[in-house]
């Protein structure tokens, strides 16, 4: 049987081109960076991941989600054999590229091959010493949820209150920040300038634990898409409004992360920063609104191929700057622009040799082959 696809929805391919592209304008650190002028373009592209999490969070909250909604048992088969067509094919191929190819790493030193296979890589890296593919920390957090979150859908659902979904949701938030002051209390006494190691990215930004928040406020969003549609459907009729709400609390966001490192950032950025990122997600979550109401030219086959292009790009950077770095030194945007164009190339080689084929013969097995409507823009 054939599987019925609705329609992507073009404010969430913008945002999620967004995303990818912001993340690579920071990681043009790797080669240099912009240069000065540009600094204020990349400085914040680590929130594309941040982007990532919440557009995660929705998507596959809603993918889990409905089918408990109609009262229908949830199978675990069918979710994670999706997810595994979805997401090892290409990672596989990215890690064994990095193992056989020390060439093609942005960095000498590289965590050892099993903590990628396992996905424990972002629990217990060297930062200081293994920086190669280390940008699979993400792919980590998502993993980690991919295999908790339907298991919590589950038994949030055989008795649904909202109670549950609010005590658990404000719980996982005050852990989160107790869990990111208490690592930064620490870790500033004892080595304030991180010469012994880089703690903020080792205790504080790569572990799951402390990056709960924008996939939560994504799953929040497919809670009330999902179990309270009428209202989720009046509320869209005010999309505009969400999304200049959405960069309001990112204005505030931006103020509070001027100090990366710092405690209030660490401690209330990341809900802060999440909150202003899903009233973004909810803006392009329909068709009414400045996001949702058109298509961006280019923006859904750029969306389309985002994930292999997440895993490639700093390779990628890598790999130009080691041949023609010399000639594109100083040359500013234009330098980021090979970069760029070279690294999407790149991505949408993979994209169309490894992912795309995995996702059509994932399409094709019995289990997917079920009478459904998948998600727009589904993972």
């Amino acid at each position: 049987m054939k599987v019925v696809t609705a329609d992507r929805l073009p404010g969430l391919d913008f945002l999620r081109s967004i995303a990818i592209l912001w993340v690579m304008l920071f990681h043009s650190f790797v080669v240099g960076g912009l240069g000065p002028s540009w600094s204020w373009l990349s400085r914040y592209g680590w929130m594309g991941v941040d982007l990532f999490f919440v557009l995660s969070g929705f998507l596959i909250g809603t993918q889990v989600l409905k089918p408990l909604a109609r009262g229908e048992r949830l199978s675990f088969t069918d979710f994670y054999l999706r997810r595994a067509f979805r997401i090892l094919p290409a990672y596989w191929a990215v890690l064994l590229i990095y193992l056989l190819w020390p060439a093609f790493r942005e960095a000498p030193g590289m965590e050892p091959w099993w903590k990628f296979v396992t996905f424990t890589m972002n629990l217990s890296i060297d930062y200081l010493q293994n920086t190669a593919f280390s940008h699979a920390w993400s792919l980590c957090v998502e993993e980690h949820f991919y295999w908790v979150f339907p298991l919590l859908a589950v038994w949030l659902t055989r008795r649904p209150a909202v109670w549950k979904f609010a005590g658990l949701a404000a719980l996982l938030v005050l852990i989160g920040i107790a869990a990111r002051s208490a690592a930064w209390l620490h870790n500033a006494t004892i080595d304030p300038q991180m010469d012994a190691r880089n703690w903020f990215v080792e205790d504080i930004y790569y572990p799951t634990w402390t990056r709960l928040d924008g996939l939560l406020c994504g799953v929040a969003l497919a809670v009330w898409k999902t179990f309270r549609p009428d209202h989720w459907t009046r509320a869209q009729r005010h999309a505009n409004v969400a999304l200049l709400a959405g960069l309001a609390v990112l204005a505030l966001a931006f103020w509070l992360f001027a100090d990366r490192t710092g405690l209030p950032a660490n401690a209330i950025g990341w809900p802060v920063l999440s909150l202003g990122l899903a009233l973004l997600v909810f803006a392009g979550a329909g068709r009414n609104g400045i996001v949702g109401g058109r298509a961006v030219p280019g923006a859904g086959w750029l969306a389309a191929i985002s994930y292999s292009l997440y895993l490639v790009h700093k390779a990628m950077y890598h790999v130009v700057q080691a041949h023609w770095g010399e000639q594109l030194q100083g040359t500013g945007v234009f330098a980021f622009v090979v970069y760029g164009v070279t690294a999407i190339v790149a991505g949408a080689v993979l994209h169309y040799l490894i992912e795309r084929p995995f996702l059509r013969w994932r399409g094709r097995l019995p289990f997917t082959a079920r009478k459904q409507v998948a998600s727009p823009a589904a993972e």
